[in-house]
């Protein structure tokens, strides 16, 4: 039996993760202490060292779950998107709402965001994160070809990433000028790009946008 074998101990396991998950968002792996992470989940400091062998562990868990929610997330707005064939405009609008989020990004998705490119970088330095960044990115190529499948596109799964690509330049670009709608600039690439990436398909029993 581990230590979180027990409802309870499942439970307090849980709230540890989603607390240091939450630290993570707002500050940075480098928020997540055991007393930070143990207050935040009003749970004793030696409970973060009795479900958790190391700060390690914990931080790769807390960085896995906030990895899932995004990818449920978009999941859902890839679902929401009826297959028809798109033009250039709209298709790009769509990735963007995918790769970025929705229209009206406000300052908890700003921050949402900075955390995102934060835990990329970090993989470099945390060599545990790298199997779990890997597996999101190999989601996010799986749902952006989904995506561009239902606009009615084709895409080579060799150029999926100079699609990511493209918009994660531009986002590091609008958040380091403090642009207030990092939306902007990629959607503005995008229409350079995805016409030579994702050329509509030849053939299909999509229907054309009215």
């Amino acid at each position: 039996m581990t230590t979180a074998a027990t409802p309870k101990g499942e439970r307090r396991r849980q709230a540890l993760v989603e607390s240091a998950a939450e630290l993570i968002l707002e500050g940075g792996i480098d928020a997540v202490r055991h007393r930070a992470v143990a207050s935040r989940a009003g749970l004793p400091l030696a409970s973060t060292t009795y479900y958790f062998e190391s700060l390690d562990e914990l931080v790769a868990c807390a960085f896995e779950h906030n990895s899932s929610r995004e990818l449920e997330a978009m999941r859902a707005r890839v679902e929401e998107v009826t297959p028809c064939r798109r033009s250039l405009e709209s298709t790009a609008e769509l990735i963007v709402d995918l790769l970025v989020g929705p229209r009206g990004v406000g300052e908890v998705e700003r921050e949402q965001l900075i955390s995102r490119y934060e835990r990329c970088v970090a993989t470099a330095r945390h060599t545990e994160l790298r199997e779990v960044q890997l597996h999101a990115r190999r989601k996010v190529d799986e749902l952006l070809t989904d995506l561009l499948e239902r606009c009615g596109r084709t895409v080579e799964p060799t150029q999926i990433r100079r699609l990511v690509a493209a918009v994660d330049g531009a986002v590091l670009g609008a958040l380091g000028e403090f642009d207030p709608d990092p939306r902007v600039l990629a959607r503005g690439i995008l229409l350079d790009v995805v016409g030579s990436v994702a050329p509509p398909a030849e053939t299909g029993s999509v229907r054309s946008d009215p």
